[in-house]
């Protein structure tokens, strides 16, 4: 058992009668969090956070507290499934793990002989931290198709930042910001990728000015210095708003742009396409606000830049990420104390390595899906996923014949549904692995019960670019579950990668951490492991970006065939782009405002999580209920060009009339199976991924911003 330093622990299991307590991190949404999980007659019996680990700080949100609830869940599966009967019967069939594992390496090495590796698509969901392995197995396979969320969640942060300043920029909250700009980020509620909600609490409180850009007013935006209500989809505008003023007032960083910069000349005309008059006009933001932000932000030093997933999921979302970094580095606030960090992580096998993306043949690489227009995308090996859609329906440019799908929920998370749906009812073979029989499982040809994060040993963080590794350390097993880890390092060995892989995962872990010289028996003894932190290295080493310069001008894109300075396009649906469409549909729409307790479609079956959301929701602003004849609670029809769903109505001032904001990610497990209400209130039914609305380097879906009416569900049909 671990040695702990804290009394805490000790006296609570003294007066609880705790058995022993385990120190570990968490993984209820995108991971990190220390914690302290007590343990009584071997079961998880409490779960609290750990007051020494430095990424919350003792901290920890509703869905960790309610982790023993999903553990031990009844309706939770524990031993592998295969379908009887047609898809979405809802009747199945308990096999062994290796029956199950048998018959999915079969159907691989079937369809790599009569089809090529192409046809067999992995997938995971958003930040799992199983994407090493799973990127892992398919490129050893050969098939360069592996279906993420990295078009259009973290994935577009990681490659915009590799082509302009080589890394993705992290906030030093350790030396407290002076000024934070929020943008389109709810951080106390979502806890994203690197950051958590308590180190941001603690800056402010400490006195850090705050701006925040939302069209919501969030709890962030009703303690800021600076509110700007954008209109939805219009964040490229705003940041050229921005750097319109830095620019012209001369608020940049004049030794930085010029020892440091790429591009400079050609950045600046740019940005004189975008006078303040122009950038209200288009996000509704008046000019005095956009010009005191801009002011704020580049005279505040040092100053940082928090922003998230919601400037991603549209058709700007490359020139967003891009844009929101020129802010950070024009202002001198890129890998300085208190900004936005360049970290280095500890000498490990990264990501990238461990997934053996080296070791794809150019053959096959050139055949990923989408990677000719999505360029970008494809040149990180992130797919757009309406083209595997496509090669499964029409099969072009070849078919997709098998999907396996790992902590994944598509056809709640992914744009236009319906024909998510249809798809993966048509497809010859699925497997999925979860920890529940979802919408999505129920499609399924196999289902393997996935283990929590409570059930494996993993290196927590291992994908982030904060410069933290942390070892999770398993503390019960349930019924047959298996880590995905542990899962996909036995498929290997049954389709020929043995030499690739390990005995048991824990093989795994030693290579992840080889390179320093240790082994898993060692790190999970230790609190935690950081690389070196050194600040402005730029000034010893550049960037590395080809031109060794922040590059403002990417050369990387201009030879990709792309603008390589950022503009501001219009959503595929808006007042602006189509006039008559708002006629019939006068309401934007936005999507996918996080609530506690949930992590995109997890977690609805948990009794303290249901408690805080019975319901799905729909933001509307008085005066646009009293118009449509809506009242408090009433459930109401939200329609668009797609189609039309149900949620509740939740009166909100806080929002322009002229939006109304739904939440995603809902289905009811308490429903009768097969389905369980997926497209009831599934938001993601009135989206659309249509090819030409999709940000045209990354991909990215536009499923943030769309056009929709909205009406009392009693005045259906008339």
């Amino acid at each position: 058992m671990y040695e702990f330093k804290y009394s805490n622990a000790e006296r609570e299991m003294e007066v609880y009668g705790y058995d022993s307590v385990v120190k570990s991190h968490c993984r209820m949404c995108h991971g990190g969090c220390g914690v302290l999980v007590y343990v009584k007659d071997g079961k998880v019996a409490k779960i609290a956070g750990d007051p020494d680990c430095p990424i919350n700080h003792g901290t920890l949100c509703s869905k960790g507290l309610a982790s023993a609830q999903l553990v031990y869940h009844p309706d939770r599966l524990t031993y592998p499934v295969k379908r009887v009967g047609p898809k979405g019967s809802g009747k199945w069939e308990r096999i062994s793990w290796d029956e199950a594992l048998d018959t999915i390496a079969g159907r691989i090495l079937d369809y790599k002989e009569k089809y090529g590796a192409e046809s067999v698509v992995f997938g995971y969901g958003t930040g799992r931290e199983n994407e090493a392995v799973i990127y892992r197995i398919a490129n050893l396979l050969g098939s360069p198709n592996v279906l993420t969320a990295g078009h259009f969640c973290y994935g577009p942060r990681i490659a915009t930042s590799i082509i302009t300043c080589g890394t993705n920029p992290i906030i030093d909250y350790d030396n407290f910001p002076k000024c934070i700009m929020m943008w389109g980020n709810n951080l106390a509620i979502s806890n994203p990728d690197e950051y958590k909600g308590e180190p941001f609490s603690v800056a402010l409180d400490a006195g850090a000015k705050l701006i925040v850009i939302d069209p919501r007013l969030t709890r962030p935006a009703a303690r800021a210095d600076l509110w700007l209500q954008l209109r939805p989809g219009t964040d490229a505008a705003l940041a050229l708003g921005m750097l319109n003023v830095i620019v012209n007032e001369g608020l940049y960083d004049k030794e930085f742009v010029e020892n440091y910069t790429f591009g400079w000349d050609q950045f600046v005309k740019r940005v004189h396409e975008y006078p303040l008059h122009k950038v209200e006009e288009i996000t509704w933001v008046p000019q005095e606000k956009i010009r005191a932000a801009a002011r704020l932000f580049a005279k505040t030093k040092p100053a940082a830049l928090q922003w998230g997933v919601a400037i991603e999921q549209q058709i700007n979302c490359a020139d967003n990420d891009r844009l929101l970094m020129f802010l950070m580095g024009l202002t001198g606030n890129i890998d300085a104390p208190g900004g936005q960090v360049l970290y280095k992580t500890p000498p490990i096998v990264n990501v990238s390595r461990f997934g053996a993306h080296a070791m794809l043949p150019k053959e096959q690489a050139a055949k990923r899906l989408g990677g000719e227009r999505f360029r970008l995308a494809g040149h990180f090996a992130i797919i757009n996923p309406k083209t595997v859609w496509d090669a499964i329906l029409e099969e072009k440019p070849y078919p997709v014949k098998m999907l396996f799908f790992i902590s994944s929920n598509p056809v709640l998370t992914r744009a236009n549904a319906r024909e998510v749906y249809k798809a993966l009812q048509k497809v010859d073979f699925m497997a999925v692995a979860d920890f529940f029989l979802t919408p999505t499982a129920e499609l399924a040809d196999i289902v393997l019960p996935a283990a929590t994060w409570l059930e494996m040993d993993y290196i927590g963080d291992f994908w982030k670019r904060h410069g933290y590794i942390l070892p999770r350390r398993k503390v019960v097993q349930i019924g047959e579950c298996r880590s995905d880890h542990e899962m996909l390092n036995d498929l290997a060995h049954r389709i020929g990668q043995g030499e690739h892989w390990w005995d048991t995962f824990e093989g795994g872990l030693d290579h992840i951490l080889q390179p320093m010289g240790i082994r898993w028996k060692d790190f999970k003894e230790m609190e935690y492991i950081r690389g070196e932190v050194r600040y402005r290295k730029y000034k010893e080493q550049g960037f590395s970006t080809p031109t060794r310069k922040f590059e403002l001008y990417s050369t990387t894109l201009e030879k990709m065939g792309y603008d390589p300075l950022p503009q501001h396009r219009e959503v595929p649906e808006s007042p602006v782009s189509a006039p008559e469409l708002y006629r019939e549909y006068p309401y934007i729409l936005i999507t996918g405002a996080r609530q506690p307790g949930f992590f995109h479609t997890e977690n609805r079956q948990l009794p303290w999580m249901r408690e805080l959301h019975r319901d799905p929701q729909v933001e509307i602003h008085p005066e646009t209920a009293a118009k449509e004849g809506i009242k408090e609670g009433d459930w109401v029809i939200i329609e668009s060009p797609r189609g039309k769903v149900r949620q509740r109505a939740k009166l909100f001032s806080g929002i322009d009339p002229r939006v109304v904001a739904a939440q995603h990610g809902w289905w009811f497990p308490e429903k009768e199976a097969p389905g369980h209400g997926w497209d009831e209130s599934n938001i993601n039914i009135l989206t659309d991924n249509a090819y030409d609305g999709c940000d045209p380097e990354m991909g990215a879906t536009n499923v943030r911003t769309l056009l929709c009416r909205i009406y009392p569900e009693a005045r259906e049909g008339e």
